[in-house]
């Protein structure tokens, strides 16, 4: 039941993620292209790509938390999340603000997006899994 709760707690994260990724991608091609310099589009374009990358991400390893490693897709999903957070959400501080002092956070984003994959490796190495549950 735990596993239920967090995967459907995940999951409304990712939909609520991707929703935001396709705004602000909009927002990013719209807004700001008249007001902000192109280098820091460009952020803020790396940003949506990652964002929007990592959302489906989420959605792929609570697929995969049904199977054998539950625990471990899980903790790649909430790694995701903070990669977000902190990588694309730097991204877009950095292009809304200026301040180059947030392109010192967006390394530790790289970090935990790295984080989820390795943990997506080890999950499914952790033991038989096929997407959507054990083999039977």
């Amino acid at each position: 039941m735990r596993y239920l709760d967090e995967t459907r707690t995940l999951l409304a994260v990712a939909a609520v993620l991707g929703f935001l990724g396709v705004a602000l991608g909009a927002f990013g091609a719209h807004a700001l292209a008249r007001r902000v310099p192109e280098e820091r589009l460009v952020a803020f374009r790396t940003g949506v790509q990652y964002h929007l990358a990592h959302a489906v991400a989420i959605i792929a390893v609570t697929w995969i938390a049904q199977g054998a490693g539950q625990d471990l897709a899980l903790f790649a999903g909430w790694a995701f999340v903070a990669g977000i957070a902190l990588f694309s959400g730097s991204l877009y501080a950095l292009t809304l603000t200026g301040r180059r002092t947030f392109g010192a956070i967006t390394p530790l984003g790289g970090v935990a997006f790295l984080v989820g994959w390795a943990l997506v490796l080890a999950s499914v190495v952790a033991g038989p899994t096929r997407v959507g549950g054990p083999i039977q």
